[in-house]
């Protein structure tokens, strides 16, 4: 009998230890025993819900950012992640420009934006993190606000041990090697939208709700989303897990 209370008693204390990178998962003792065991680094990802055309979801960089930032950590083997920022700077919500004109598009101020990114920053600090890289899905004026963050404060920091960084690689050379790959296999390259962005969403769409392959479209969005496939998708954001731990390993070294 008491063979098999204690055949009972402990797989449920193994369930009740959470193997998640992610923060919002965790406990706060959790987290703590994690930084304690050498889990330094914080991974801020921002990503945004903006139009996509009729066929993506809303919440295309959402999607990427939350499946990308955790394969980060993975690989980094010494990072936890914070919850993935949803919005970003997308146009004037008065004016109706930029993607603004699409219902369902959400707009935060650069500024706002900038300040989000340095709170949840001097919030993994306070908790322990001993690195903090600062990166988004998504292009435009949030790009520029995390540069700053980063920059701001790592100069107040990094004399104290600690360094807050950016990580533009995940994005930018994506978008470089995304260029090249296209035109290379007879594609049209693609600026919003298009057979990247749709081809990334359709790998990581398990349960197959973002995705409406009979709205998908060639106009109205930068590029061509009829063409995409997961298998690209695949490809694309391991470049931007490639280009974001090679980067934040060289700048943390």
């Amino acid at each position: 009998m008491k063979l098999c209370l204690a055949a009972l008693i402990l797989p449920a204390a193994l369930f009740g230890q959470s193997k998640s990178l992610l923060i919002e998962d965790l406990t706060w003792t959790e987290v703590r025993d994690a930084i304690a065991a050498g889990k330094t680094t914080a991974i801020y990802y921002a990503a945004s819900i903006e139009e996509n055309g009729p066929g993506v979801a809303l919440g295309k960089h959402l999607f990427i950012a939350h499946h990308t930032a955790q394969k980060i950590a993975e690989q980094l083997g010494n990072a936890l992640v914070y919850p993935t920022m949803p919005f970003a700077p997308n146009g004037d919500p008065v004016l109706k420009n930029g993607l603004m004109e699409f219902p369902g598009t959400i707009n935060v101020s650069e500024q706002a934006f900038g300040l989000i990114a340095h709170d949840v920053a001097m919030s993994a600090i306070a908790a322990g993190f001993k690195n903090v890289v600062l990166m988004s899905d998504h292009g435009g004026g949030g790009q520029e606000a995390l540069k700053r963050v980063a920059a701001d404060l790592d100069g107040l920091y990094q004399p104290k041990g600690i360094r807050v960084v950016y990580i533009p690689d995940l994005y930018f050379k994506e978008k470089e090697a995304m260029r090249k790959y296209l035109p290379d296999h007879g594609l049209p390259v693609d600026n919003h939208a298009g057979t990247d962005d749709t081809s990334e969403v359709m790998f990581v769409d398990k349960d197959h709700k973002w995705i409406r392959h009979d709205k998908l479209v060639n106009l109205g969005v930068k590029g061509d989303q009829t063409k995409a496939t997961p298998e690209m998708g695949e490809i694309f954001i391991n470049y931007k897990i490639k280009y974001a731990v090679e980067q934040i390993r060289h700048l943390l070294k």
